[in-house]
């Protein structure tokens, strides 16, 4: 006989057992849509045969808070501090904590060391609830936060078939938005710097472009795609990229505020003007985009709401007695014009 100790059989246990992911037995022990019939039937065999019982810890501590919430950052400090995006929406968080009594503790989860202390803290009941930023596709770190049974809500998602709560932006839809623009100011040779790609919001706003670009076009071809990360650095090297592949460019779309400052110094320091020889958009809108040189157009994300929804849907979650249903929530994006184009 099997013996798990004090704490009983793990979700590692049970997904190993059903020969799938960690991520799929979350979803199957919350419910959560998504997961197909036989699968979900391997899971629930895997769970009785363990006797997996799900550590609803924050549920469990029934009336007992502790007055904290954790801002979670999967990302590192120099980009927390270099990018307007997360200023805007910590900006967002505290406004709407500013009149509530709640504590919010942030904190960088940069490697798997600092995810395992993390859990150990949520685990303990450090906290009442967690919001997450900057999550990608593989990030295990969602799926341990819901086997804890701690509200959660997200900024952005892993993929489309995200089951825990989020809030998001129409990415796909803001990035169309700016293909289409810069077809309607005549540009026909455009090209695209795409975020990271193994988070959903960099293969959202790139999905965008190649829509816009079939519409307009017929299609694109890939060498008209370079990848970035959503920094200033990546813009520059990607711009330089695509010159060298496409010396008649006349557009480009930069799937981040920070990266299209990145496009336009390297544009200015090959001797191309903007927007009378190639147009620039950027996406974000933040504060930075109106301090470039000629100003950004860009597709504004109501970044500050979004921290503020995450905050009322946490806090929801917090004060619900019963297991609450995911919720998703998609924000509008709209073009601002300006000089760049």
């Amino acid at each position: 006989m099997v013996t798990h100790g004090r704490t009983g059989p793990t979700l590692e246990e049970v997904a190993a057992l059903a020969g799938v992911g960690r991520g799929t037995v979350s979803r199957v022990v919350n419910r959560a849509p998504g997961v197909k019939a036989a699968t979900r039937l391997l899971v629930e065999n895997a769970i009785d045969e363990l006797g997996y019982v799900p550590h609803h810890a924050a549920r469990a501590l029934a009336g007992h808070r502790t007055g904290a919430v954790a801002l979670v950052i999967t990302d590192n400090e120099r980009r927390l501090f270099a990018e307007p995006f997360y200023s805007e929406i910590v900006r967002g968080i505290s406004t709407e904590l500013a009149d509530r009594e709640v504590q919010l503790l942030l904190t960088l989860v940069r490697n798997d060391r600092e995810r395992a202390r993390f859990t150990r803290y949520a685990r303990a009941g450090g906290m009442d609830g967690v919001l997450l930023v900057s999550v990608h596709d593989e990030d295990p770190l969602p799926d341990l936060l819901a086997e804890l049974g701690l509200p959660t809500v997200l900024a952005g998602r892993r993929s489309a078939e995200e089951s825990l709560s989020y809030v998001d932006s129409d990415n796909v839809g803001g990035a169309r938005a700016a293909v289409r623009h810069l077809v309607a100011t005549g540009r026909k040779a455009i090209a695209t710097i795409t975020g990271p790609l193994d988070m959903h919001v960099g293969q959202s706003r790139l999905r965008g472009y190649r829509e816009a670009m079939v519409q307009a076009f017929g299609g694109v071809e890939p060498s008209w795609i370079a990848e970035g990360d959503f920094s200033e650095e990546s813009g520059r090297r990607g711009t330089a990229e695509l010159l060298r592949r496409h010396p008649g460019l006349d557009a480009v779309f930069a799937a981040s505020d920070l990266m299209a400052a990145g496009v336009l110094h390297t544009l200015r320091a090959a001797g191309r003007r903007v927007p009378e020889d190639v147009g620039v958009v950027g996406f974000d809108d933040t504060p930075f985009a109106r301090h470039t040189d000629p100003q950004l157009t860009s597709v504004h994300q109501p970044v500050q709401e979004m921290g503020r929804t995450m905050v009322r849907m946490l806090l929801q979650d917090i004060d619900d007695d019963q297991d609450a249903a995911w919720r998703h929530v998609v924000l509008r994006t709209k073009l601002v014009r300006r000089a760049s184009t």
